[in-house]
């Protein structure tokens, strides 16, 4: 019942659906720095654990005890926003749902992705369940990254692995036409759904950039916890 409950609750139920989370190939998290892409990423995975499924988190900003931290305080802000959740039962669950979200931390000059495959593999030798999403949280898009997202498509086609991926706006940059980021725009054949998340006033606007026929919705979240605040 509570993880029922989480699940209805967290930003990615309302903002993407729980069906549509790893429905495709890729999905990316758009922000200028320090809005809230890994948070928002991060509440994503979370909402995949709670549906007991496994995750695979590859960082190239921070290392993984950073991250095992912002996944602690996610779920701890998803616990708070319900508020009537017996402690006990929620760090059982936690304890029930983290060994499940497997971590790596690399740097842009070690990310590999005959590594990542090479793991995936080790995943199907010895028979256990592989990730349904994996998260890619640092990647630079400013940069010619074409190879890099063929052979991850490759592992998308054939691990079935969805990968939710972290891209950086600037300030500085005008949107383009359609209302992309240019990170995006120059990539956006190969991505399935895409969130851009901009400040407005003490609230983190989440736009629906690409996804369907649900493009242009918007929701308002709380810039501390990335919880839901209301529609706009």
């Amino acid at each position: 019942m509570l993880k029922k409950d989480l699940i209805l609750k967290t930003p990615v139920s309302k903002i993407i659906g729980i069906e549509n989370i790893n429905d495709g190939k890729f999905g990316a998290v758009l922000s200028r720095a320090g809005v809230g892409k890994t948070s928002f990423l991060v509440q994503i995975a979370l909402t995949q654990l709670l549906n007991d499924e496994k995750i695979l988190h590859i960082s190239l900003d921070d290392p993984m005890e950073k991250i095992n931290l912002r996944y602690k305080e996610g779920y701890t802000n998803l616990i708070d926003y319900i508020g009537y959740v017996d402690l006990q039962k929620a760090v059982r669950l936690w304890q029930d749902i983290k060994p499940n979200k497997v971590g790596i931390s690399y740097t842009e000059s070690t990310f590999d992705t005959q590594k990542i495959k090479d793991y995936l593999k080790s995943f199907k030798k010895t028979d256990l369940t592989l990730p349904s999403i994996m998260i890619i949280d640092g990647l630079n898009f400013d940069k010619d990254i074409s190879n890099v997202l063929e052979e991850l498509e490759n592992l998308n086609r054939e691990f079935s692995i969805f990968t939710w991926f972290s891209m950086k706006s600037h300030r500085d940059e005008e949107l383009c036409a359609n209302g992309f980021p240019i990170q995006l725009e120059t990539n956006k054949d190969k991505f399935d759904k895409a969130i851009f998340l901009q400040p407005v006033e003490d609230k983190i606007e989440a736009i629906i950039l690409k996804d369907g026929d649900r493009t242009h919705q918007k929701f308002k979240l709380n810039s501390a916890t990335m919880m839901i605040v209301e529609d706009i």
